[in-house]
């Protein structure tokens, strides 16, 4: 089948399955190193499986997946796909502090850049949740050096969403200049934006509704679309996690039928990485970006200093008060 022009972007969020929002509430932190991860080897399936497509992508890497796993995004860029950010420990961001965020954001991409050896300049937050609420984030990410955001979903859901956000490719003004938006694909619908640009929704349509709502998210505006899509996404075999039933139906829908799916959405359509598709667009030309080496080493040293002045404190206060005790008593 002729692939239709012109290229749209591929994504993948590279999560395990035990760190998907859903689950938040019946897995924690600690549970993470008891689970039977599985994040490597189906990241590994969809590199074979766009290496049989002749597609390249971008891979939204989670900070401790890159820390876990060294090698796997070396992989990733030796296939020719592009390596991009999502977050550190898949914390929702409007659940986080801006100086938790700004920390968690440099230590990630910092992982990833010296694994990658090649600037990181896309991010993807965690279930999407750069939201009204939490917008701050993106001046953070634009300090720190990314180019380019994908985590504002124009749709209303119970986690996230901005519902009147631009639809389309957009830039965004922040403190420390232009930030490139790429939100992933929706059609408007009896009055509301239908999301169809992947995941759940992916396996929850018919794919030939899913394949006439892209073919018209392409006809919009800059007339690309950013598909998303997981590891465990393809996987039947991973564990069966305790949880809500609507957490349950939205993880566990249509597991079986997702790969053979993808494997058509990559032959109807052409795709490219969002790096790719937003510098044929003219999106990435932004001056005065930092890099993140900088950055971080900024970082690590305003953190060292104030180890350093707290323990100075600590060490001066006895003194301070053995010293007041004394002057009391003469």
């Amino acid at each position: 089948m002729v692939k239709e022009r012109p290229s749209n972007a591929l994504s993948v969020d590279v999560e395990d399955y035990f760190h998907v929002s859903a689950f938040r509430h019946s897995v924690t932190r600690a549970d993470w190193e008891k689970l039977p991860p599985r994040v490597e080897q189906n990241t590994d399936r969809l590199i074979g499986l766009f290496e049989h497509h002749s597609v390249k992508a971008t891979f939204f890497v989670l900070g401790w997946v890159a820390e876990k796993y060294p090698n796997l995004v070396r992989r990733i860029v030796d296939n020719g796909h592009e390596v991009a950010c999502h977050g550190y420990s898949h914390a929702l961001i409007y659940q986080q502090n801006r100086a938790t965020f700004f920390q968690e954001t440099v230590r990630a991409k910092a992982i990833l850049e010296e694994q990658a050896q090649q600037p990181v300049i896309g991010y993807r937050a965690a279930s999407w949740s750069v939201t009204a609420e939490s917008l701050w984030a993106l001046d953070i990410l634009s300090e720190v050096g990314f180019q380019y955001d994908s985590s504002i979903f124009p749709v209303r859901r119970d986690i996230y969403g901005v519902p009147d956000s631009p639809r389309d490719i957009h830039q965004r003004k922040t403190s420390s200049g232009l930030l490139t938006e790429f939100p992933p694909a929706t059609v408007p619908m009896f009055g509301r934006n239908l999301p169809v640009g992947g995941g759940g929704y992916f396996r929850l349509y018919p794919y030939a509704f899913t394949r006439a709502a892209l073919r018209r998210a392409g006809k919009i505006g800059t007339r690309r679309f950013i598909f998303y899509i997981h590891p465990w996404e393809i996987d039947t075999e991973q564990p069966r996690l305790a949880a809500g039933l609507k957490s349950r139906f939205r993880h566990y829908l249509n597991l079986s039928r997702c790969e053979r799916r993808l494997g058509r959405l990559l032959s109807d359509f052409r795709f490219d990485t969002a790096r790719n598709v937003l510098t044929e667009l003219g999106y990435l030309d932004i001056p005065g970006k930092t890099s993140m080496v900088t950055s971080y080493d900024a970082v690590a040293r305003e953190q060292q200093t104030t180890a350093r002045t707290n323990r100075l404190k600590k060490t001066a206060e006895p003194l301070q008060a053995r010293a007041g005790l004394r002057g009391e008593r003469g």
